[in-house]
């Protein structure tokens, strides 16, 4: 720490004493301040490391475990044959692969990503046509009946190079191409 010295004249029974008095700098305040500051910064993560409950090494230590079902589906309309692999996790999330082998058409491979919203399977169907090797994406929609899924119709609406299912315009699951039924998984 800095000191800055001053003499200052003390009154004493008509004599004129001088006392030496010391006085922190205004740069010697700051120095004090910003210790203190960053004591206190150093002390906010300790203060919130810890809980009331005491140790939380065992929470971390344990994971969610999430209920995961295979499940795959084959489906063929008109010489059309589609074989769809599904990860349910949850009974909500849904991951896996769809492959479409058209008749008179090239086929499409590709991963779907979605959810259940009651008996309603919405997915994000990326996908590649034929030996193309452009990615394309498109909603689809199943309804479950049972043990299958019957794929549903619906009109596409596009914004910011994302697809999504129109809003105001109900899906049709009767005009629907596929009606997937359950298969063993190979």
């Amino acid at each position: 720490m800095r000191l800055w010295k001053q003499w200052t004249p003390i009154i004493n029974r008509g004599k004129t004493s001088l006392k030496l008095t010391e006085v922190l700098t205004k740069k010697a305040i700051m120095n004090v301040k910003l210790k203190h500051l960053a004591w206190t910064f150093l002390a906010i993560p300790l203060a919130f490391s810890c809980t009331p409950s005491g140790n939380n090494s065992e929470k971390a230590n344990t994971k969610t475990v999430k209920d995961t079902v295979k499940q795959c589906y084959t489906a063929t309309f008109e010489g059309d044959t589609a074989l769809m692999d599904l990860k349910i996790i949850d009974s909500v999330e849904v991951e896996g692969k769809l492959l479409i082998n058209y008749a008179n058409k090239p086929h499409n491979d590709g991963i779907v990503r979605g959810k259940f919203s009651g008996d309603t399977l919405i997915v994000d169907y990326s996908f590649k046509t034929g030996t193309n090797t452009t990615q394309f994406s498109n909603p689809l929609a199943f309804i479950k009946k049972g043990d299958s899924l019957k794929m549903g119709v619906g009109v596409i609406e596009t914004s910011l190079g994302r697809s999504y299912f129109a809003k105001d315009k109900p899906i049709n699951f009767e005009r629907g191409k596929f009606n997937f039924q359950p298969t063993d998984c190979k």
